[in-house]
């Protein structure tokens, strides 16, 4: 009777043991701000540049709109600039729910395609199909930046198990999706051809 109880009391004590060895090598914050982690100070620069790239985006768009010959493609870039605006206010949601400032941090992908699409509205012909061509390219440069993006930092908040920010994350990377294809579709439909004609 003594040794049954001697030896559940030893299962009792490894079973604890064990227990408390699992506790301490389970990944710790994962659900936390992990303020003291590398990976979430990258993160958020991460997140600090692409806030620069909507931001500025936001006050091209206008322009590539006011360039454009045709009135698909017009209506497009309005379109996708009520969409920024946005994107700019779910980012700053996201700062927000890591308890981190809304800050800008310059991006230089997005000054360097922007400065594209400029050089293209300088380079090219107004009223014709080939400028239409040219900014139709720009803005699906741009959108396959911010597809990269959202979808890497979507995962990024996955792993730190940032769970609604990855979910704010998604909304926008579908949206970008969906005026890239939006791109196509104008660019498919007739500008590439009439721009090939002229």
């Amino acid at each position: 009777m003594a040794t049954t109880t001697k030896s559940a009391s030893t299962k009792t004590t490894v079973t604890s043991s064990v227990s408390q060895k699992a506790k301490s090598t389970k990944p710790q914050n994962k659900t936390g701000k992990m303020e003291d982690s590398e990976f979430h100070k990258f993160f958020v620069d991460e997140l600090k540049d692409i806030y620069w790239a909507e931001k500025h985006l936001v006050k091209a768009l206008p322009k590539m709109k006011k360039a454009a010959t045709s009135t698909e493609l017009a209506q497009a870039f309005e379109k996708h600039t009520a969409e920024t605006e946005t994107h700019i206010e779910t980012l700053e949601k996201v700062f927000a729910l890591l308890e981190e400032k809304a800050v800008a941090k310059k991006c230089d992908a997005m000054a360097g395609l922007l400065e594209e699409a400029n050089g293209i509205i300088e380079e090219t012909d107004k009223g014709t199909m080939i400028r239409d061509a040219g900014l139709t390219l720009a803005a699906q440069k741009v959108e396959h930046y911010e597809i990269a993006t959202y979808g890497t930092l979507k995962v990024f908040a996955e792993n730190m198990g940032h769970t609604a920010v990855a979910d704010l994350l998604n909304q926008t990377l579908e949206n970008e999706k969906a005026t890239d294809v939006a791109l196509t579709v104008v660019a498919e439909s007739f500008v590439n051809e009439e721009a090939a004609a002229e």
